[in-house]
Parts: structure tokens; sequence; C-alpha cells
């Protein structure tokens, strides 16, 4: 039975599509968490605790740069202190377990956006299926940049910044392992879904819920609170705050860019139908 058109289908069978959606796209997570299982070692020694080491590439770009800005040595990194235990017995084959799914899901999130876009697509115009390449295409690319971003700069920024962090000579850092994956794996995965905010825009605008003006009006609040959180997750200097800052603010504003394009054809649009 071929798929029903849009206007004929009822919420349930809006209901059985999503639920085809799910199921094919965890699936999909499974089977390169499935393949991601069997590359631990490389995965964990080489990837995860890589911001560990203090030839991490982040780091010797950071030392190059602040040379190169007259600054000596002052941010470069010889030694990271950040010993990591594991405190629970079945620990490490659950970390083991859970890296590996979202492992998957990250390889897997082209995939989960065709998915998607299948999902969507019937309340497009034709004009805008045909786009379905490229929206996978752009996504996909956005996500991956974002968690190249997410790892290799807001991850060893985060890891040096807390394991040189001490608020009393009497505390010793011994991280559990637990929350050491937790911060490797936010930083990448929130990071991926951060850029992914000009296209999140783009449906906000088509939906009426976003407009070009609303988001010109927030953005000195959006850079205030960038900034904020770039200060956080960073060492305190002003260089690694802007490295931070300056690569979401180009995508807020692309995304006030994108959003001002679909008004105005939404606009075109609307006034074409009118004759």
């Amino acid at each position: 039975m071929g798929k029903k058109n849009i206007s004929e289908m009822s919420f349930l069978d809006h209901l059985e599509e999503l639920r085809w959606l799910l199921i094919r796209s965890t699936l999909a997570i499974l089977v390169c968490a499935v393949v991601a299982f069997f590359f631990s070692n490389f995965i964990f020694d080489e990837i995860i605790f890589g911001p560990k080491s203090p030839d991490f590439i982040t780091y010797r770009f950071f030392c190059d740069l602040s040379q190169d800005f007259g600054l000596d040595k002052s941010l470069c990194i010889t030694e990271i202190n950040l010993p990591i235990q594991n405190r629970e017995m079945g620990g490490q084959f659950s970390i083991h377990l859970w890296t590996s799914i979202t492992v998957g899901f990250i390889f897997s999130f082209p995939f989960i956006l065709w998915e998607i876009w299948k999902f969507i697509s019937p309340a497009l115009y034709e004009t805008e299926k045909k786009y379905a390449s490229a929206f996978i295409i752009v996504s996909s690319l956005l996500f991956f940049i974002g968690v190249l971003f997410g790892y290799y700069v807001i991850a060893p920024l985060s890891v040096q910044f807390f394991a040189s962090y001490i608020v009393s000579a009497e505390i010793n850092n011994s991280i559990d392992i637990t929350s050491y994956i937790s911060l490797m794996k936010t930083s990448a995965v929130a990071s991926g879904l951060l850029f992914e905010l000009p296209i999140i825009i783009y449906f906000l605008t088509k939906l009426g819920l976003v407009t070009p003006s609303s988001l010109r009006k927030y953005r000195k609040y959006t850079l205030v609170i960038v900034l904020v959180l770039s200060a956080i997750i960073t060492p305190p200097d002003v260089i690694s705050q802007i490295i931070v800052a300056i690569p979401i603010m180009i995508l807020y504003e692309i995304s006030i860019l994108i959003s001002a394009a679909v008004m105005k054809k939404e606009i075109t649009t609307t006034d074409l139908k009118k004759y």
C-alpha cells in the first residue's frame, strides 16, 4: 500500500509514522553502537582521553597562539593532573555501553535526519521537497562541525580549567569516570546540536514562531549569555573566550539572515497567491 497523502492521514496515522521513525532511528543507532563497541581501545584511549594529555592538539595550538601574540608561554600546558577512577562494580561496562550508544548516535545522525525529513516532507511545498539532499548534507555538516568544535575546543578547555581549579589545598581531585565521560559527551553532542541553530530557525520561521526582528531584538542578550558561558567553560583569558564565542555568534547572525530570507519568500508566495 502506498503512502497516504497528508490530507488523508488521521492523527493515528501520524503517530504510526512517528513510531516507525523512532524505530528505524533507534535501529540505526544500535547498529553503529555495536560497531563502536568493538573499537573501544581507540575510542577511549585516543579520543576520549586525548584531552587529558598536554600534547593534545588544542593545547599546542593555544601555546603557539600565545607566543604569536607576545604572551610568552602563558597559555602553554605542561601538565594536566587529572587522575580518573571507577567506583562502581559495573561502572566500566556501563560507561563502555553508553559511550558506544553516544558514538552510534553521532554517526547515525545523517540517517536520523533523513527519517525526520521523510516525516515532515508531506507538509512542505512541492518546490521545497526537492531540497531533501541539501537539507541532509547541510544539517549533517553543521552537526559534525559542531561535534568537532565541542571536542577540540570546548572539551579540552573545560578539562584543563577544571583539572587545575583548586578551591582548597585540602581537597584532592580524583575524578569519577562517569563525570569525565559526561563532560566529553555533553561538550561534543550539545555543540553538534547547537550548530543546528540555522536549520531550527528556518523551520521555526516557517511556522511563524520566530521572526528576524525578534532575533535582532534579543541579539545583545544572546551575546551576553554566550560570553558568560564562554567565561565559565574556558580558562580565565580573553583569547579562549573569544575563540568559543565567535562561532556561536556567527551561527546566530546566519540564523537571522535565514529567517529574513524565509519571511521574504513567504510574503512573496502569499502575494502571488492573491493573483
